[in-house]
């Protein structure tokens, strides 16, 4: 019995190795040279969870590719591309999902951090999948004004947990993240 349970316990830890950020797009805006995308370059390049940088240069974005099993912070990323004096126009997440049930307007826990679906239909994300961070300087003002219509969750205009974000225990506090498939 013991064995069994240390089989299990080993398999649902593979299985939870899955739900990670593998890669991201970064739309930076306002890069006018060969050195705006050389800074923006080093910028993201420092980033500890950065394993490589591809770059697309002709539409201004950087493809990052991250080292497994590393935590990825997506405010980090924004912080990075601000840093070198830029913004971001858009930022594509690629995750491995395991099996996660996502509904409309919903709260989901994913790689350490909370993940708010919207405009979304409820379906299961199996293998790997692009979502759109829809945040506050994620987009542009236009699309999180359209977006702001799909929730009535305060937590979309502030990106902080709030009274809309219970848990079993209360409230929930700390950064939330927005997206989109």
């Amino acid at each position: 019995m013991k064995t069994i349970s240390i089989i299990l316990l080993a398999l649902g830890l593979t299985f939870g190795a899955h739900a990670q950020f593998k890669k991201a797009s970064v739309h930076a805006t306002g890069l006018t040279c060969a050195m705006c995308s050389k800074a923006t370059y080093e910028a993201l390049e420092s980033l500890p969870f950065v394993d490589k940088i591809d770059t697309d240069l002709d539409n201004t974005t950087f493809i990052l590719t991250f080292k497994t099993g590393a935590p990825v912070s997506i405010d980090a990323i924004k912080a990075k591309v601000e840093d070198a004096g830029f913004s971001v126009g858009k930022l594509v997440m690629t995750a491995g999902f395991d099996g996660v049930a996502v509904q409309n307007d919903t709260h989901v826990a994913f790689a350490g951090s909370t993940l708010h679906f919207m405009d979304i239909k409820s379906q299961v994300l199996t293998g790997d999948k692009d979502i759109t961070v829809i945040d506050k300087d994620f987009v542009s003002a236009k699309q999180f004004k359209k977006f702001s219509t799909e929730t009535s969750m305060p937590c979309y205009k502030t990106g902080m947990m709030g009274d809309c974000c219970k848990t079993g225990a209360g409230t929930a506090t700390g950064r939330i993240y927005h997206v989109t498939i």
